[in-house]
């Protein structure tokens, strides 16, 4: 019969280690100019297709390209709905569109469902937001802030280097936000670094923007990217038109491709547990292997009568019913006898 020991809190060790890798698929550290969308996902020719409310991006061409993959998303919010087809014509219903549930989905998420908060950047309260959001699946437990770049240009303008603040603050979060956790501004800058001592760059339309780490999106703020390259916006040119199929999405899609680069890293936790399995002198010297024992229950060979030797290959990790739950294998067998002792590490990972 199986001998089963019960380990006790000294010999249980939990740990969290922290990955960091590129969010893009392939390991690709940055995206350069290589965002494409797709001719059947970004149709905007209806007030209630998916590609009102949302442009999906993906690393090559989805309409040649079976193995491309959705990196993020581009969506256009309006505290005014301009921008955006009406749902309904009827009387009482102007401005009622895609854009402004957008702007109203991310009011909600970043304020807790308190309508009465629009977003503000550095005081400067715009109508338009552009929110960027990094694909589900490719930036793991969160973005990895300080590594944050973003290089967006209009058709004539210079490139204009975006970041998180995070190295600039010593990794201190702008805020905590109830629904989607910690908020860092957007900066001019690169790696984490912000250029200046202000966050206020484009003259009369406040700052760049947030970023949300744990929830994997970037909010900008529209009227600083349109603002003129003199006032240090990329004049983007965002449609404020009512009842308008804007495709605004696009345009900051194109001002991505020209800006040239595109870097965002995913951070993975992987919790780890160790178990440490202490095997004592007087503890697992015999086995119920067959070949040990003859078939009336004594010993098959004399030399194992005061000195028996055994080989630890496997331990097994039970509940307290008994039930096998994980198996470790030795990379070899571990002699065992009455001389000696063994202290094993299992480590799990999920």
């Amino acid at each position: 019969m199986a001998t089963y020991t019960q380990f006790s809190n000294n010999d249980t060790v939990d740990s969290i280690d922290r990955v960091f890798s590129s969010a893009w698929s392939d390991n690709t550290n940055d995206l350069l100019a290589t965002h494409f969308s797709s001719s059947t996902q970004y149709v905007t020719s209806t007030s209630t297709a998916s590609g009102a409310f949302f442009m999906e991006v993906y690393d090559k061409n989805p309409d040649s390209d079976d193995t491309a993959e959705v990196q993020y998303s581009i969506a256009y919010g309006s505290l005014t709905g301009k921008g955006g087809l009406e749902f309904n014509t009827d009387a009482g219903a102007d401005n009622i569109t895609s854009t402004k549930a957008i702007y109203s989905q991310y009011r909600n998420l970043v304020f807790g469902g308190d309508e009465t908060q629009n977003f503000s950047f550095d005081g400067y309260t715009p109508d338009d937001i552009y929110v960027i959001n990094i694909n589900r699946s490719r930036y793991k437990n969160a973005l990895r802030m300080g590594n944050l770049n973003i290089q967006l240009s209009g058709s004539e303008s210079p490139i204009l280097h975006l970041t998180d603040d995070s190295v600039t603050t010593s990794g201190s979060a702008n805020a905590i936000r109830a629904g989607v956790g910690r908020e860092f501004n957007i900066v001019s800058g690169s790696n984490g670094i912000r250029l200046g001592s202000s966050n206020t760059y484009v003259v009369r339309s406040g700052s760049y923007g947030y970023v949300y780490p744990d929830a994997g999106f970037i909010i900008l703020n529209a009227d600083a990217l349109d603002a003129t390259v003199a006032d240090k916006g990329i004049a983007l040119g965002t449609t404020i038109t009512e009842n308008d199929e804007s495709k605004n999405p696009a345009k900051l899609q194109d001002a991505l491709k020209l800006g040239g680069s595109f870097v965002v890293d995913a951070q993975e936790d992987i919790s780890s547990k160790f178990y440490f399995i202490r095997v004592f002198n007087q503890e697992f010297n015999y086995t119920t292997n067959d070949s040990f024992t003859a078939n009336d229950g004594t010993l098959s060979f004399d030399s194992m009568i005061d000195n028996p030797q055994t080989y630890i290959t496997t331990v097994g990790l039970y509940n307290n019913n008994q039930d096998l739950l994980a198996v470790a294998k030795l990379s070899q067998p571990l002699p065992k006898n009455f001389t000696k002792e063994a202290l094993i590490k299992v480590k799990l990972d999920y």
